[in-house]
């Protein structure tokens, strides 16, 4: 699996892919170097997005495998990648989140990741965010 942040020749893919956010807001994350892609045997494979929560907490906001791919560690790479860069740029804490009804929520426990809270958006599942200190895990 080759993971590598994401740059201008990969928007047109990524957008093909990624529905839940804005061409013009993808171009922007893209030129802030968050968004990482995986690719197994020159296939794209999927991709990781991340803002910042608070203006200073790296927050994964969509990490997305493409069904092919699922069931074979890329999501754990994935995310093993972003954080090892996350505590390399020094930051200490990393957040996420994922619906109450995803399974996704236990792929987080199992990485780490402590619930720290949540909300509901109207008819919506209740959202579970997550963190994870480096004091705390091994990160």
């Amino acid at each position: 699996m080759k993971i590598r942040f994401a740059e201008s020749r990969d928007r047109d893919m990524l957008i093909r892919y990624d529905k839940h956010i804005k061409a013009d807001e993808l171009k922007d994350i893209l030129s802030r170097k968050r968004i990482l892609t995986a690719e197994e045997n020159g296939q794209f494979a999927g991709w990781l997005r991340y803002g910042m929560f608070w203006d200073s907490i790296p927050f994964m906001n969509m990490l997305y495998i493409l069904e092919e791919f699922r069931g074979k560690g890329a999501g754990r790479q994935m995310v093993m990648f972003w954080e090892n860069e996350m505590k390399r740029r020094g930051y200490q804490t990393l957040m996420t989140s994922a619906q109450s009804d995803e399974y996704a929520q236990h792929f987080y426990f199992r990485l780490g990741y402590e619930a720290v809270g949540g909300f509901r958006m109207g008819a919506e599942p209740y959202e579970v965010i997550f963190a994870k200190t480096s004091a705390d895990q091994n990160m």
